[in-house]
């Protein structure tokens, strides 16, 4: 999927793989070179950037992810939403997402004293060294936050195990030509 078009208005894009705010500026030629989990990767003049699924009308696009909360009677997490939930974020570079890429080590829910639910996710990243762990946490946080019964969310970023192809999934290995 390449995509040509102009942004409609000015928004708000982060560099791949630095992780850096800039502005892309009404009437700016873009490519559309993925379009997964709610946002965008872009290249503008060779440079690799992510516009997420808040600034989606800026690209002529609709918005790809929509949520809605309502929190359930029991106030119980519904892991199986949380798990497609952490399916729908995407590696900006890499077009599998975050589980099947195996980036994510843990995932457990704790009932604070106030009867809020609190979900901690362990996760590491492809490199120790990429900027976009910030940006793809964030994300996570997002939309596990609006989730039903999901009252906050913390995501730890580590690097022991290091992350190895090993610990990709076969669907994943067989979508990257790797089986």
């Amino acid at each position: 999927m390449f995509e040509h078009l102009t942004v409609l208005r000015d928004c708000k894009a982060i560099t791949i793989p630095y992780g850096e705010t800039i502005t892309l500026k009404e009437g700016d030629e873009v490519v559309i070179t993925q379009a997964l989990g709610g946002s965008y990767t872009l290249n503008y003049h060779g440079q690799l950037l992510r516009v997420g699924n808040e600034d989606s009308d800026a690209l002529g696009k609709p918005a790809l992810i929509a949520t809605s909360k309502e929190n359930t009677a029991d106030h119980e997490v519904n892991f199986v939403q949380l798990y497609e939930q952490l399916k729908s974020c995407y590696d900006p570079e890499i077009p599998i997402n975050i589980v099947e890429l195996g980036l994510i080590y843990d995932v457990n829910c704790y009932q604070l004293i106030d009867g809020r639910n609190l979900v901690r996710i362990t996760m590491t990243l492809t490199a120790t060294g990429c900027a976009m762990g910030t940006v793809i946490a964030d994300e996570i946080k997002r939309k596990c936050l609006a989730l039903a019964n999901v009252d906050k969310v913390e995501v730890a970023i580590v690097f022991d195990p290091p992350w190895s192809y090993e610990m990709v999934s076969d669907a994943a290995k067989l979508q990257l030509g790797l089986l």
